[in-house]
């Protein structure tokens, strides 16, 4: 028996479907529909059951797999003895995330975690959207809110905080802004209510409906640039909006509002070195950066 062919038997029952493991796997997913039908000719037995859905594992495959997963093990600390810390680990991880922090915080310190380990390979969906980890959509996703249920290792990742915005050339060429009911006075950036993803994002009605919404956007990196052009006054991350020397705060902490990034990863990749690992990693740049996350200005 191949231990190549128990890999591929082993990512797929835990993604379900070829496509998922084909991609984790780094391979085309008729190499694991090939793998997989040699392992089951070899052990002259069915360990899936196919159907339009997916693959679900037969009370042989079930049999199988903590079988698999103790190889698997031993295989790894073979590796990793071999090659050593830095570079043993190897496939790809798929990470999805709102589209602000995946595309401004995200992206660069990722780049640091494939300096790491070389082998390792990341696919970064930071979408205007919540990704689904029921759809096998990723294999980590950081999202806005916390299911209620799911098997799922489910962590508070980090709180960050939004803020009003401006750019210096909209606040001088209309009424000041005193106090919330100025507001009133303004025109507003915002979302687009019946396309928004996540009840989260809720704010205008908070601070005082606005008189007027001059530009809608279902990005929130769309929204900045719009801010920092003149467009109006914005509700935006302060990660984001305060490294762009184009915008001013409005009312500083008066209007502030809070909002925490959760971090999901199904149970059953919880022991895979590779999703381990990165989890960590998405831990440990949340806490570094906790100034930037809650709008701490040094000075």
């Amino acid at each position: 028996m191949e231990w190549d062919n128990l890999r591929f038997f082993l990512e797929l029952s835990r993604a379900g479907k070829l496509t998922v493991a084909a991609r984790r796997l780094g391979v085309d997913h008729t190499t694991v529909a090939r793998r997989v039908q040699a392992l089951e000719k070899s052990m002259d037995t069915q360990l899936f059951l196919r159907a339009a859905a997916g693959y679900s594992l037969t009370e042989a495959g079930r049999n199988l797999v903590p079988q698999a997963e103790a190889m698997e093990s031993a295989f790894a600390a073979i590796e990793k003895a071999r090659q050593g810390q830095k570079d043993h680990l190897s496939g790809q991880v798929r990470i999805g995330v709102p589209e602000g922090y995946g595309t401004l915080m995200l992206a660069p310190q990722l780049a640091e975690l494939t300096r790491r380990y070389p082998n390792l390979g990341i696919d970064l969906l930071a979408a205007p959207r919540m990704l689904q980890l029921s759809r096998r959509e990723a294999d980590i996703v950081i999202t806005l809110e916390r299911p209620e249920r799911g098997p799922f290792i489910i962590s508070k990742l980090t709180d960050y905080v939004l803020r009003l915005y401006a750019s210096l050339e909209y606040l001088q060429q209309h009424p000041p802004i005193g106090g919330r009911e100025d507001l009133r006075e303004h025109g507003f950036v915002s979302y687009i209510d019946d396309l928004l993803f996540s009840k989260e994002l809720l704010f205008l009605d908070e601070i005082g409906k606005p008189g007027h919404v001059a530009l809608r956007s279902t990005s929130i990196l769309a929204q900045q640039q719009a801010t920092a052009a003149g467009a109006g006054i914005a509700m935006l991350p302060s990660f984001a909006a305060d490294a762009d020397p184009r915008l001013q705060r409005v009312l500083g902490d008066e209007v502030c509002f809070t909002r925490t990034f959760w971090m999901l990863m199904p149970i059953e990749l919880k022991d895979i070195a590779r999703m381990k690992t990165t989890w960590n990693f998405l831990r440990e740049k949340a806490q570094a950066n906790q100034d930037a996350l809650m709008g701490h200005i040094s000075g």
